[in-house]
């Protein structure tokens, strides 16, 4: 359970996210705004009080050794990468001024995450590919761990767990339940799927343009332990990993979000899975996000 002062800094986090979000779309004309915004909170959670993340390479602080027990993340919705291009800048990864450069030719933050930027550990994109490369990092990871026969002694010796934020329209891919039977016969135990569950595609409503419901229930029926949460409450994202941590089993978390999470206009509003804002439509979001 997250106190009072967490939640509230979280928050803080979480808005100055959807800012830059807007900002960069806008500045690039050309993103993915209605899924950034939807995970904004998952992933401000991850980052600042869920995940290991050390400090970056080159930076003051930095600790190769913390650096390989950093835990992995993975980006399958790749499209909104400008959420996680707002969370690696605030972890001290990309800096304020790169994340101007978004989708501009030769920048380090594409449209999609490549390892040209730092912090990144998959290069994703295409849909439904998300949850077999976190596989195949939490395989190496396991294997890593015991690679001479001799479990590692002293210290934290906890296998780094590999997070990947997929979206609920992803689910129509058959990939993605070949991804959910591989983890579990290979016992993948230090891999956590949160899915953004906003209920809207580039096409529309996901019930309308191929239902996978009941969602929760078929991944449970791949033998994997699943959560289902408010995707917008930190106290349920950040209880719901702590739980995944825990499990003996591959964790699903299913989070219900809200597609343009924060602005009026774009809130459930499949046409703001990627378009760019105007002037006036800029201008607006920017005030109803005001600074905390």
């Amino acid at each position: 359970m997250l106190s009072k002062d967490e939640i509230q800094e979280l928050s803080r986090l979480a808005n100055e996210s959807r800012r830059n979000i807007i900002k960069m779309v806008y500045n690039a004309q050309s993103g993915h705004i209605g899924g950034a915004l939807s995970a904004a909170d998952i992933l401000t959670t991850l980052y600042h009080k869920s995940m290991r993340v050390p400090k970056p390479k080159g930076r003051p602080g930095y600790n190769e050794q913390d650096y390989e027990k950093r835990d992995r993340f993975v980006l399958s919705k790749g499209h909104a990468s400008a959420a996680l291009y707002s969370a690696l800048s605030q972890r001290g990864y990309i800096s304020k001024e790169d994340l101007m450069t978004f989708r501009l030719f030769g920048s380090k933050l594409q449209g999609h995450p490549t390892l040209l930027c730092p912090g990144v550990e998959a290069a994703t994109g295409s849909l439904g590919q998300g949850l077999s490369i976190a596989c195949g990092i939490a395989m190496a990871l396991k294997l890593d761990e015991n690679k001479d026969g001799v479990p590692p002694q002293g210290g934290d010796i906890r296998t780094p767990n590999v997070f990947v934020l997929m979206g609920d329209g992803e689910l129509q891919e058959g990939s993605v339940w070949e991804g959910f039977m591989h983890a579990s016969h290979r016992n993948l135990d230090n891999l956590i799927a949160i899915i953004d569950k906003n209920g809207l595609q580039i096409d529309g409503c996901t019930e309308s343009v191929k239902s996978v419901e009941p969602a929760a229930d078929k991944i449970k029926a791949f033998n994997w332990d699943v959560i289902e949460i408010d995707g917008h409450d930190f106290n349920q994202i950040y209880d719901a990993v702590e739980k995944a941590k825990a499990s003996k089993k591959p964790a699903a978390i299913v989070a219900r979000t809200v597609k343009g999470k924060g602005v009026s206009f774009m809130e459930n509003n499949a046409g703001w899975h990627g378009t760019a804002p105007n002037k006036e439509d800029f201008e607006k979001a920017m005030s109803e996000l005001k600074e905390k």
